[in-house]
């Protein structure tokens, strides 16, 4: 955490620096890779990997999600433990809800509108929605607030809005107009795309739950996961998440200790008869898309 508020704030420090320049592209790309690095670090926070009690857990998460990138801290925490209890279940996993993206062929018959249009060809669309995704983030956070169900709401909201007044007012500041909205877009295109990339791979493409689906806990959690198998650069690049099996086991083990649990699980999982899915990266999305577009194969007929 240490070196990530470091290079946080050399990135900022660089941006001042570079000024009114086209470079300052380059600069966009770097900071969507250390958002999106913040937000591996959020992430472990969530699952309290990092501080044995829940208080400094979440000071930090506050710090890193909502003021440091802008992400409702006790939004995403909430979504993303629904996660991890159903992985890949339509009726109870955020993540495979429809909205633009449909995740079943029963999800692709009954959408309508632009859901519909999209899920015709949604392999195709796929990345590109992907540019969108970090404002989508940004969007779901504030709203959220705004639920009955919010809890510690002042205290986010003004995180949230103090990120962004830092935020803009830094970028329009030191760039002319349309300069400024160009790098907004490359920074915040490229760091959903960089999340969406991570997060892809772990179980896009694995089976949908229904309610008629009943498995233990092993079952559920590794059946409806994918490893993505690599060395030191991809365990950086994925913030260790490409060991998805065995983070959905056990996710509060410390996210440099998944490596070491691996074969400890293959193993179990051969000697019990429980398929155990690893890929390579480029293979992980190949599956995944090649089943989004399987999904809306129904709409092409």
């Amino acid at each position: 955490m240490s070196i990530a508020a470091v290079v946080y704030a050399g990135g900022w420090a660089l941006f001042v620096w570079v000024g009114d320049s086209w470079w300052q592209l380059l600069v966009a790309v770097a900071m969507a890779v250390i958002f999106a690095q913040l937000g591996f670090l959020a992430h472990d926070l969530g699952h309290r990997q990092v501080f044995r009690t829940r208080r400094p857990s979440d000071v930090v998460g506050l710090i890193i999600g909502n003021f440091g990138i802008g992400l409702g801290w006790g939004w995403w925490n909430t979504k993303h433990n629904k996660h991890h209890a159903n992985p890949n279940h339509e009726d109870h996993d955020p993540d495979v809800s429809p909205a633009v993206i449909v995740w079943s062929q029963d999800q692709a018959v009954r959408s309508a509108g632009l859901p519909r249009f999209i899920a015709k060809y949604q392999a195709y669309w796929f990345f590109p929605l992907l540019t969108l995704e970090g404002w989508h983030l940004h969007i779901a956070s504030f709203k959220a607030l705004f639920q009955p169900t919010a809890k510690r709401r002042n205290v986010e909201l003004t995180l949230l809005i103090v990120h962004f007044v830092l935020y803009f007012g830094v970028v329009f500041t030191v760039l002319p107009f349309g300069k400024a909205l160009l790098f907004l877009a490359v920074h915040q295109g490229l760091f959903g795309v960089y999340l969406g990339c991570t997060f892809a791979p772990n179980h896009k493409g694995m089976p949908v739950l229904t309610k008629e689906d009943k498995l233990d806990f092993l079952r559920k959690q590794v059946l409806t996961s994918r490893n993505v198998r690599g060395n030191l650069f991809t365990d950086v690049a994925l913030g260790q998440l490409n060991y998805q099996i065995e983070h959905h086991l056990f996710p509060n083990m410390p996210a440099p200790n998944l490596r070491k649990a691996q074969p400890i699980v293959e193993r179990y999982c051969g000697e019990i008869g429980v398929d155990y899915l690893q890929t390579g990266l480029i293979e992980s999305y190949g599956q995944a898309l090649s089943h989004l577009h399987e999904v809306g194969a129904p709409l092409r007929r």
